[in-house]
């Protein structure tokens, strides 16, 4: 569906974005240290090229050191106005002090915030997800802005804080808030008034998002006695530590189970057990009255956090009966899954931008089970659509979990550019329909 002179304004709109542009805003990005709760910095470079691009933009801060950075390109005011939004906090802080050794025994290069290049590729701490998105949608906005835009609708260029799922770093310099992360910085955006009629983040994954799995953390606690090892022979001994362990055996392959029992037509929300803390390192000699096990399980759209949490609980009632323990469960963090009805005018122009895009048929792709932001957005009732790249496919290095997000390649910046645009341009017409 495209509007008379809008094929000519997309045409000049994407002339100014090169793949050299994509590439040097992806090195600059990256090169700025953004870790969940200290993204300030980043924020405010973001600031002032939306403000030279010719929007009204500022960094928007949440403290000291966790900011946004959003902007606004006025259009006539006759159109819906249209929010292009990506996340800018990185997974891992790129501190060794910090990630080692649970991200492996010492931080390769890919996982520093220093962009490297090499052919195609930009490399350096999450240059891909969520940087080299949010690179993308940076330099539409300033081609937006170079050509005048014409447009009937506003755009509002967010660029959010604290989107990666994470509670607060317990480090210096970061905030003390618990709440630094799992779409903070989104939530605060909208608090401010920064809403408007539909919203697309840029976000991994080559295709049409209309929907997001929500999630839900639990605490699990594994009880037992405190004692002794020169005392174990001679006193009521129950290890919570050697109980946890057969808790967990059990609870992994529960969770394998999980998603047959979820699964909807775009989700298959999955389960994993992240942490699991007991005892004092400091004094092995003794036994700890109590384990924790932590998981993050994953909730597909229209399922309510309580509800799982008594899925949970069910199994565990059952599994303590037969361990002869008391199981106890917490539900610490919750966000609900989102959607936006699939046949919608604005997923159906989000879906057309694509094909045209790609010249081939959008077809969904089935078995999700990634959280972003958009939930944030769509619980605030704003419709939105998520679209990204894909992963980095190379003949050259090997591509495991953390290569993926901390590579791009500027060809596929290129062409999200361009999905990106020709949703803009089409989204904010007057004289669509709605």
């Amino acid at each position: 569906m495209t509007a008379p002179g809008t094929e000519a304004l997309l045409g000049e709109v994407l002339g100014r974005i090169t793949e050299e542009r994509l590439r040097a805003a992806a090195v600059d990005v990256t090169d700025i240290p953004s870790p969940t709760g200290r993204e300030a910095p980043l924020a405010h470079w973001l600031a002032d090229r939306l403000n030279r691009a010719g929007l009204v933009a500022q960094a928007q801060h949440l403290d000291e050191h966790q900011a946004n950075a959003v902007g606004r390109l006025r259009g006539s005011g006759r159109g819906p106005d249209l929010m292009l939004y990506a996340p800018i906090d990185t997974l891992t802080t790129g501190d060794a002090d910090l990630d080692v050794p649970w991200i492996g025994p010492t931080l390769r290069p890919d996982m520093l915030p220093d962009a490297v290049v090499g052919g195609p590729f930009v490399t350096g701490l999450g240059a891909s997800n969520p940087k080299g998105h949010a690179a993308c949608i940076l330099v539409l906005a300033e081609a937006l802005g170079a050509v005048g835009a014409r447009l009937d609708g506003d755009v509002v260029v967010a660029f959010g804080a604290g989107g990666m799922p994470t509670n607060s770093i317990a480090a210096s310099g970061y905030p003390g808030r618990a709440n630094t992360g799992h779409g903070v910085g989104c939530s605060f955006l909208l608090e401010r008034g920064w809403h408007t009629d539909r919203a697309v983040i840029a976000k991994p994954g080559d295709f049409i998002a209309h929907d997001e799995v929500g999630l839900c953390w639990f605490e699990i606690t594994v009880p037992g006695i405190h004692t002794y090892v020169g005392s174990r022979h001679r006193l009521p001994y129950a290890n919570p530590i050697v109980t946890a362990a057969t808790v967990v055996t059990r609870l992994e392959s529960w969770l394998a189970d999980y998603p047959a029992r979820h699964r909807t037509p775009t989700a298959a929300p999955q389960g994993v057990i992240g942490a699991i803390a007991g005892g004092w390192e400091r004094m092995l000699a003794v036994t700890p009255a109590e384990c924790r096990i932590r998981l993050d399980l994953r909730i597909a759209p229209g399922t309510t956090p309580v509800a799982v949490r008594r899925e949970l609980a069910s199994y565990l009632a059952q599994l303590g009966t037969e361990l002869g323990v008391d199981l106890g469960l917490d539900l610490v963090l919750a966000v609900p899954g989102t959607h936006t009805p699939p046949d919608s005018p604005f997923v159906r122009e989000a879906i057309d931008a694509w094909e045209r895009t790609n010249g081939r048929p959008h077809e969904p792709v089935a078995d999700n089970s990634g959280a972003t932001d958009a939930n944030i957005l769509r619980a605030r009732g704003i419709p939105t659509v998520r679209v990204g790249m894909p992963k980095v496919v190379s003949d050259d290095f090997e591509v495991d979990f953390s290569r993926g997000m901390n590579t791009v390649d500027v060809r596929a910046m290129r062409r999200l550019c361009e999905v990106l645009a020709r949703i803009t341009l089409s989204t904010t017409r007057a004289d669509e329909t709605h």
